[in-house]
């Protein structure tokens, strides 16, 4: 048994979740439940992100305190996340009184370590970003991330000397090729560390919302530097160092790559400076595209907004096509590291293509059969089927997949294997045979759907326990263990199989 200690991003409570921010949260759940599945123990974190200037200015449109703002925000994130069955073992928000405490006694350890000082900061400032940027980083003078106009701002702040660390952060980026991923983000952050650092403000006197800053209280800490520690808040950095002991060597951060310069740049500056290693792990993902734009809430108002977000949310999809078969769609359309083009012809393709014809089909056809062969009651497996090495292989491909973050290749592996068994059924046709003859074959085919239960749980946990009970299994999937609960003849036969509703009925092109 290993530990595991997967992160997504804290998401900003300026408004409402979208599908962008339930992809990152639907991977890391996944990834979160294989590593369950196969026995290491898990931590699994999500949250919110309260602070700053956006939230402020939220609140003041709707008529709101900050606070009354973020509580109401927060819990639509928490209901959103319980709805899309997602298994968080903690949920944080930046305006927990344990962040406060976390907050203060971090970024008092990197000033007391002389890593912060006191300057005045003039520049062009993205309040979509919550962040500084360079005359030269403009484009057309405008953000380079949201596309909108920048202000000028000229405060005194206290900075973060990020220039100190130039060469320490080229030494560990070359001291594990895998520590940031995939390789062409760990690139793009390279580069910018290359094209020279400058010290960062992290400070604010222009607003008061936000932790303040424990040695000046005309301060409070600038919302990118409370964030980024949250973290270390969830595994008690400073009150529990046993606990950070165990967990923060085995951190995995699930990152937008719009979030690179934050994630892999000043949070690993951040915690050397505080004296602690970096973080174990960064994985960028892409974004979900709508129209070629990324889908996010700040594109929802703007004009080149090609879609309204309040039309494609997580609960408006699960509504429509059920929690399991969005979930499906998210993790095996869009391979983490690149861009995606989400749309509901997709959704709906996925769906019928891989749910209704091919899993869906094969859990019918078999419960249909041994109903009507077998008089209700499954056989157990051939020993020498010829679909056990295909099980053995897609076992095998599925956690290599898994393990490098690739839950589309984990699912395609799956799927080759749902389509060897519909093809085993095709080519022996058991349902013409003489009853008692076709034990062995049906008897390998619940041992293929016994499997596949196991290999979808960590997408679709609702379907493979439904799977699971329905082909007489008394126990759970989330019992099981892999890689033994997977190995071949696991299905003890002799058992009561239900045919019970289609799994997931056909739906119409665009529905």
């Amino acid at each position: 048994m290993d530990r595991f200690y997967i992160t997504t991003p804290i998401y900003y409570v300026n408004d409402v979740p979208h599908m962008g921010h339930a992809y990152a949260t639907v991977n890391a759940d996944a990834i979160a439940r294989w590593h369950r599945l196969i026995g290491d123990d898990t931590l699994f974190l999500t949250g919110t992100d309260e602070h700053g200037a956006k939230v402020a200015e939220a609140a003041a449109q709707n008529g709101v305190s900050p606070k009354e703002w973020t509580d109401r925000t927060s819990a639509r994130f928490q209901e959103a996340w319980a709805g899309l069955n997602i298994s968080n073992d903690d949920f944080i928000r930046t305006t927990d009184e344990r962040h406060y405490a976390t907050v203060q006694r971090f970024l008092q350890k990197i000033y007391d370590n002389g890593y912060i000082v006191k300057d005045t900061y003039t520049g062009p400032y993205c309040v979509a970003c919550e962040d500084y940027y360079t005359q030269e980083q403009l484009v057309d003078g405008k953000c380079p991330v949201h596309g909108r106009a920048v202000t000028e701002m000229s405060e005194d702040n206290y900075f973060f000397r990020l220039s100190a660390f130039e060469d320490k952060l080229l030494a560990w980026y070359e001291s594990d090729p895998e520590t940031i991923r995939p390789s062409s983000k760990r690139n793009e952050a390279l580069s910018f560390i290359k094209g020279g650092l400058k010290d960062v403000s992290i400070t604010r006197t222009s607003l008061d919302w936000g932790v303040s800053v424990p040695w000046d209280q005309d301060h409070v800490f600038y919302v990118w530097y409370d964030a980024l520690i949250n973290y270390l808040t969830a595994i008690g950095y400073d009150e529990d160092p046993e606990r950070v002991a165990l967990w923060w060597p085995k951190v995995h951060h699930l990152i937008g790559k719009e979030i690179i310069r934050f994630h892999c740049v000043w949070w690993p500056a951040m915690c050397m400076a505080a004296g602690i290693e970096p973080p174990a792990h960064i994985f960028v993902h892409g974004w979900l595209l709508v129209g070629g734009k990324k889908l996010s809430k700040s594109m929802a108002s703007g004009e080149e907004a090609p879609v309204k977000l309040t039309e494609i949310t997580p609960a408006s999809l699960i509504a429509d096509v059920g929690v399991d078969a969005l979930r499906y769609h998210l993790l095996r359309d869009t391979p983490l590291g690149t861009d995606g083009e989400f749309s509901i012809e997709g959704l709906t393709s996925r769906y019928n293509s891989d749910l209704a014809n091919n899993l869906g089909n094969l859990v019918a056809r078999v419960a249909t059969v041994v109903g009507s062969k077998c008089e209700g009651i499954g056989p157990a497996p051939d020993p020498e089927s010829p679909l056990a090495p295909a099980a053995a292989t897609a076992v095998a491909n599925a956690r290599e997949a898994w393990e490098r973050f690739a839950p589309h290749e984990a699912l395609e592996a799956t799927w080759r294997l749902i389509g060897a068994a519909n093809q085993e059924l095709e080519t022996t046709e058991p349902w013409k045979a003489e009853p008692g003859t076709v034990d062995a074959v049906l008897g390998s085919s619940l041992e293929v759907l016994r499997i596949v239960s196991l290999l979808i749980a960590p997408a679709m946990p609702a379907t493979a326990a439904e799977i699971w009970s329905r082909i007489g299994l008394s126990d759970t999937v989330d019992a099981q263990r892999l890689p033994e609960a997977a190995r071949w003849g696991g299905y003890p036969g002799g058992l009561a199989v239900t045919k019970g509703e289609p799994l997931f009925p056909r739906r119409k092109s665009g529905t």
